[in-house]
């Protein structure tokens, strides 16, 4: 009786245990994907803030495409195009002289402003130099009409030197274009898809001249500007940079900028900045915002807009325009001419604006409902969220872009 005992015992034991290791490995698992639900939210550190002094420069010049099929610039309407010409060529030892053409039997001379000239166009290439580039590095450029060129298709850019904006030269251009769009035109007609008087030349320019980038001043000292200003999340990358390295490593001046003990030594700054820029970091919820687009009619709203209840009255005015053509006959026998005269009628129609009740939303999706009731167009609904805004039912900050 007693070993039946002792071998029940045992049994419970074993399931017990067996219970206990399926409920740890249970919770292992929860905390596991709550862990990884946590992280999903959060960004690296690199998205969130630039490192104070590593910007791009511009850079702009004025150039020469060749080379064109006959869809240059109409010289006798841009006439700096001719005089960059000339300049050029003046430049390769190359004068424009006047002097009798027709092989002298007419004595008009030949000045540069009678140059037609079908296959050449004035450009403006613009380009960006990243930071801590180096003489001999290629960057792109992007080479646009500057006169009244149909496209710059199958041309070639002449060498082109790219000013920054102290007028120092820091690249020089040259290649071919390289144009996304096509077109088409015969008898009047003619058929574009995209833009043909704007082109690319990958690795179109060489840099010449470097531009000092200082990121750490004297001391170590750098400086991080969000990418959005907030309170919160630099608090938050604070905590985050502090933990990560210990002590007053990080300090926030203000909502946007973050400053940094970097390491003295220039050699170990790298890599500081390396093991910053991956320091996750979860930002804080954004400030409710509604974006209106006035130019394509588009309006953007984040996660944090709410709605109280309110009632909207909006009435639709429309304008219907019609032309018709009559014409005129004359009499017979007459010296008349047949006479084409439109006739125009406009008609003013304004939709009854009934009063509706907009009920509150706590979260983004009921105040998509909410508005999709009022049947509003996106025009319409720009103004009744201005007038939301003003009577304090709409909590969100509006800004028109």
């Amino acid at each position: 009786m007693v070993i039946m005992k002792t071998d029940f015992a045992r049994r419970v034991h074993a399931v017990l245990h067996r219970i206990a290791v399926l409920t740890l490995a249970a919770a292992t698992v929860a905390c596991g994907v709550f862990a990884g639900a946590d992280a999903a939210h959060a960004e690296r550190l690199k998205d969130l803030v630039s490192i104070q002094g590593v910007r791009d420069n511009p850079l702009i010049g004025y150039g020469l495409v060749v080379g064109l099929d006959g869809t240059g610039d109409q010289t006798s309407q841009t006439p700096f195009t001719t005089q960059t010409l000339a300049n050029m060529l003046a430049n390769l030892g190359i004068s424009l002289q006047s002097g009798s053409v027709n092989g002298g039997n007419n004595t008009a001379p030949s000045s540069i402003s009678n140059m037609q000239l079908k296959n050449v166009a004035a450009v403006m290439v613009t380009a960006t130099l990243p930071p801590f580039a180096r003489p001999g590095e290629a960057i792109d450029v992007t080479v646009s009409s500057l006169g009244n060129a149909s496209s710059l298709r199958g041309g070639t850019l002449l060498l082109t030197p790219l000013k920054g904006a102290d007028g120092q030269v820091y690249a020089l251009s040259q290649g071919n274009v390289a144009v996304g769009g096509a077109g088409a035109r015969a008898n009047g007609s003619r058929v574009q898809v995209n833009q043909l008087a704007s082109g690319r030349i990958p690795a179109g320019a060489i840099v010449e001249r470097a531009v000092p980038t200082q990121v750490a001043q004297a001391g170590g000292t750098m400086q991080m500007e969000l990418n959005d200003m907030d309170y919160d999340t630099a608090q938050r990358i604070v905590s985050a940079v502090n933990s990560r390295f210990g002590g007053d490593t990080a300090t926030a001046l203000d909502g946007r900028t973050i400053q940094l003990r970097a390491p003295v030594d220039p050699t170990q700054q790298v890599a500081f900045v390396a093991e910053l820029e991956n320091i996750d970091v979860k930002p804080a919820q954004a400030a409710a915002k509604v974006i209106l687009n006035s130019r394509t009619g588009s309006i953007v709203m984040n996660q944090m807009v709410t709605l109280q209840n309110c009632a909207v009255a909006h009435g639709n005015l429309s304008v219907v325009v019609n032309t018709t053509t009559a014409v005129s006959q004359p009499g017979p026998f007459s010296n008349g001419t047949t006479v084409a005269t439109p006739q125009s009628q406009i008609q003013l129609k304004q939709d009854n604006g009934a009063l509706k009740y907009v009920t509150a939303g706590a979260n983004l999706a009921d105040v998509v409902k909410a508005l999709n009731a009022l049947g509003a167009t996106p025009a319409d609904l720009m103004s009744i969220l201005q007038a939301m805004k003003a009577a304090g039912a709409l909590r969100a900050d509006l800004e028109i872009i």
